[in-house]
């Protein structure tokens, strides 16, 4: 058996080309739109960003896109849209980006947390029935590391209790669930668009939705110069001013690279896909670590496989931490393996006992008639899945001689679990990371 490089053995992986991991994709198309916009003077216009808006809502199959200048205010515009406000809940996964929820503390409503899926690392619809109440207003579902949340189910739910649905798909532009497009099955679909995304155009963010007063809530929330003409009959006594007193405006330059990134898009998806299946094909049957994926055909699919993960099975390799385990891997030479996903959100104190405007109580419980905090039990999944995942290898192209290589590294230490176990120190108690991902 091949000595394991932590132990003193040879690398795994011995030359990677730099195209391999080089995200976003730019290319001189990129660079002249952009300084078109830079030449023209049109950094704060709209014009280009109407465009934007436009095609990606057909790219979608929506009626209206609406762009921002980030991913969090436009999720926070889709709750608003929603017509979420003081004393609402809204039910939310217990693992996610802070931004797919924080938001809601302005609005002056606030997050329920449920447990996830252990399996697809989105919030479980078995644990969502019993967390609705009275206040209960809209669920918001998260397809968690591109894979897809069971719409299906959220969707009976949802309906069964009124229930509005905001789909962040942030993780998962362009991504395929039954044949719809993520971000569509709800009543809005709102996402990131920054750098480090699989659609990235700088910073941005944007929501779609058939909805009208939806949409024209949320143009009303944060874009104060477009903010007039409106059909949504509460609106027009409002018009152009922000009623979120913020502004939403993205640059320009921004949605210019968008309308460019667009084009490309679901080509270079289709090839990031071919690379990640081809990763996990061949790591199929190996001992402790099982592919985070959908099973991908025409209608189903895993977009652009933003921030890629594996599910880990300790039992199966003689109880080896994950820690060791990825330290053991990393040593190969892969340093995108890392254990861990983020932290479970209701055990940060901003959601526990932070009094963020003065009020004299934690903020997540000052608009409500109950201590919502009460039901931040049953989270079992949520507070352990740290223990259960690690990070792998975005690949960006599909070159099999250079992912033969990662496939050799994760075997290699799969194989040699054995070796590892004497000097595994364990898990820390705390796995997770609250702003980004490892890796």
């Amino acid at each position: 058996m091949e000595k394991l490089a932590l132990l003193g053995g040879e690398q795994a992986i011995k030359s990677v080309p730099e195209e391999m991991f080089l995200w976003p994709i730019i290319t001189e198309e990129d660079e002249m739109a952009i300084l078109d916009v830079l030449h023209t003077r049109r950094m704060s216009g709209t014009d280009i960003t109407r465009e934007f808006e436009q095609k990606f809502a057909k790219w979608q199959g929506q009626k209206y896109g609406l762009a921002f200048c980030n991913g969090t205010l436009s999720i926070q515009a889709a709750f608003f849209g929603c017509g979420i406000g003081a004393g609402d809940e809204v039910i939310c996964p217990g693992i996610t980006y802070w931004a797919s929820c924080a938001s809601l503390y302005a609005l002056r409503a606030t997050p329920v947390f449920a447990d996830i899926d252990a399996e697809t690392l989105c919030i479980d619809p078995k644990d969502i029935e019993h967390r609705i109440t009275d206040n209960t207003k809209a669920i918001i579902v998260v397809h968690y590391a591109s894979h897809p949340a069971d719409m299906d189910a959220i969707m009976k739910i949802a309906r069964r209790h009124n229930l509005m649905v905001i789909e962040d798909v942030s993780h998962a532009q362009g991504g395929l669930y039954h044949g719809k497009k993520l971000g569509t099955i709800g009543d809005v679909g709102a996402m990131s668009l920054m750098t480090g995304k699989s659609f990235a155009c700088g910073e941005a963010g944007i929501l779609t939705t058939d909805n009208l007063e939806i949409y024209e809530r949320a143009l009303a929330f944060a874009h104060y110069e477009r903010n007039k003409d409106l059909q949504t009959e509460s609106l027009k006594p409002f018009e152009q001013l922000p009623l979120g007193g913020v502004k939403g405006r993205v640059h320009q330059m921004s949605t210019a690279m968008g309308l460019v990134q667009l084009k490309y898009y679901d080509a270079r998806c289709a090839e990031i896909r071919r690379a990640m299946n081809y990763f996990w094909d061949g790591l199929e049957g190996v001992p402790g670590i099982h592919a985070h994926r959908v099973e991908e055909d025409a209608e189903n699919n895993m977009a652009g496989w933003y921030c890629p993960h594996g599910l880990y099975r300790s039992e199966e390799l003689g109880g080896l931490s994950v820690t060791r385990f990825c330290e053991a891997v990393r040593a190969e030479g892969v340093a995108e393996c890392n254990p861990g996903v983020n932290n479970a959100l209701p055990t940060h104190g901003m959601f526990q006992t932070c009094d963020i405007y003065h009020e004299g109580k934690p903020t997540r419980i000052s608009m409500s008639d109950h201590d919502v905090r009460e039901q931040d039990t049953g989270l079992y999944v949520c507070t352990n899945i740290g223990k259960r995942v690690f990070s792998i290898p975005w690949f960006k192209k599909f070159q099999p001689e250079v992912i033969d290589q990662y496939i050799h590294a994760f075997r290699k230490v799969a194989e040699n679990y054995k070796e590892l176990l004497q000097d595994d120190p364990g898990d820390p108690e705390n796995l997770g990371v609250w702003f980004t991902f490892k890796g």
